[in-house]
């Protein structure tokens, strides 16, 4: 007679542990393919980026723009030498720090982007913080 009774119990606590421990194993399963799902995304978005910065300098090697943007930026710090000149490189940065924010913002950006991505990002980061 206990057999009878303990048989349908044993099997519904059975069942009960079995239902457990699957459900136990389908969080982990799913927590194991949102792990994976991420790292893909982030290995993904670093080959994007490394593959988009290479392309950059790719496409820089035959240009002149770095060049002419350097030689621009040592302009005035050669004239400044040049007897005569200083008064007029000191008024020209003047009339610089009256531009408004915006365009100096996107000069210094241009010019960072045009030398290396890393170097604007720096730009934008330091502007950001004024």
């Amino acid at each position: 007679m206990w057999q009878l009774l303990l048989k349908p119990l044993i099997g519904v606590a059975g069942d009960a542990v079995k239902g457990f421990v699957d459900t136990k194993k389908a969080k982990a399963e799913l927590k194991v393919t949102a792990i994976k799902a991420a790292t893909k995304l982030k290995e993904d978005q670093i080959a994007g980026k490394v593959a988009w910065e290479a392309s950059a300098v790719n496409q820089m090697d035959g240009s002149w723009k770095d060049e002419l943007i350097l030689v621009v930026l040592l302009f005035p710090a050669v004239l400044v030498f040049v007897p005569g000149m200083t008064d007029h490189i000191h008024a020209g940065f003047i009339a610089l720090q009256s531009l408004p924010d915006y365009y100096k913002h996107l000069l210094y950006i241009a010019c960072s982007a045009s030398f290396g991505i890393k170097g604007a990002k720096g730009a934008m980061t330091l502007f950001a913080k004024k």
